[in-house]
């Protein structure tokens, strides 16, 4: 069987509904060194080294899919889809507003 034909199924966080998690194969950030996405802080060197990997980012065509899945999975570390763990986390804080 080729790898490509593997069909990964994770679970949405939400509901036990099976999701299609192929798209991390097409990811930009696949041919990078993972710890370029996961700085020790959001400062000083930290904050060019997030630069860096949006940077990164900006160029994958999966880059919405990756933000999407980061916000409903709640990753709490790391730049997913060109958004840093603060910025997700601003974006949840906002979303928690309008529902409210």
């Amino acid at each position: 069987m080729h790898r490509s034909s593997i069909v990964r199924t994770a679970y949405a966080p939400s509901a036990d509904l099976p999701v299609n998690t192929n798209w991390r194969e097409t990811g930009a950030c696949t041919r990078e060194d993972p710890d370029l996405f996961f700085s020790v802080s959001d400062t000083g060197p930290a904050f060019l080294q997030i630069e860096e990997a949006k940077a990164v980012c900006r160029r994958c065509p999966v880059i919405e899919m990756c933000g999407q899945w980061a916000l409903e999975t709640v990753q709490q570390y790391g730049v997913w889809g060109g958004l840093s763990e603060t910025e997700r986390r601003r974006i949840k804080r906002r979303r928690a507003r309008k529902t409210s």
